[in-house]
């Protein structure tokens, strides 16, 4: 398998230099998500005097909007122009990019969330990296965790599958992905730039840029117009 398809400049690209080269260090992304703890430190320790520590670990960009309901444990970076709205939970090891917004009763956990995306509604992403605009509908969930608590598996295209070697995984959302109301994304699933997940669907595996995935399980590919 040519591991190059699976670098993360395919999926996303951070507007963040430390960001841009800790993840060009894995030859598969989701490698990333367990060492995202290491990643946190490292952001913190050159952020300029715009950020603010707000509490031990929490460093906030002046700019940020930040509800009083909100709860955050750090290790967290939120950066400028992010808002996070009335009772979001965001707790360990969990970077928000530029405008960013973190809604009502949303949970970030162990994730890298870049530049303008959305999860607005009752949302929960743990163990993920989601790309500049990636967008989730209300009630879209990122699992990542298996019922009989085994490793999780990267199913890819070709029958290909590789053990994570890890028990929590989320998913990897590329830049522009669209997420359905109420879809449930699977562990270890993989999306590509552009690709639409319609509202209520199970997801599991990659599904491949430019593409919908639809209730009936099947993949039709974005005819541009």
């Amino acid at each position: 398998m040519n591991n190059k398809k699976y670098f993360y400049d395919n999926f996303m690209r951070a507007n963040n230099q430390i960001i841009d080269e800790f993840l060009n260090e894995y030859d598969y992304i989701w490698k990333a998500v367990p060492n995202i703890y290491k990643l946190i430190p490292e952001i913190a320790k050159k952020l300029d005097d715009n950020f603010i520590e707000i509490q031990t670990g929490v460093f906030v960009e002046k700019t940020a909007k930040i509800s009083q309901k909100a709860a955050i444990i750090g290790p967290c970076i939120i950066d400028a122009g992010a808002e996070i709205r009335p009772n979001a939970y965001i707790r360990e090891n969990v970077y928000i990019g530029k405008s960013t917004i973190i809604g009502n009763s949303s949970e970030i956990k162990n994730s890298i969330i870049l530049d303008n995306a959305e999860i607005p509604h009752f949302n929960y992403v743990g163990d993920s990296i989601l790309g500049n605009f990636a967008h989730l509908g209300a009630g879209a969930i990122i699992s990542n965790f298996r019922q009989d608590r085994n490793n999780i598996k990267i199913r890819l295209n070709d029958n290909i599958v590789i053990d994570s070697g890890i028990q929590k995984l989320g998913a990897i959302l590329s830049d522009h992905v669209e997420i359905g109301s109420n879809a449930v994304i699977n562990p270890g699933t993989i999306i590509g730039k552009n690709s639409r997940i319609y509202p209520l669907t199970q997801t599991r595996g990659e599904i491949p840029a430019n593409h919908i995935l639809k209730n009936d399980n099947k993949l039709y590919p974005i005819v541009s117009k």
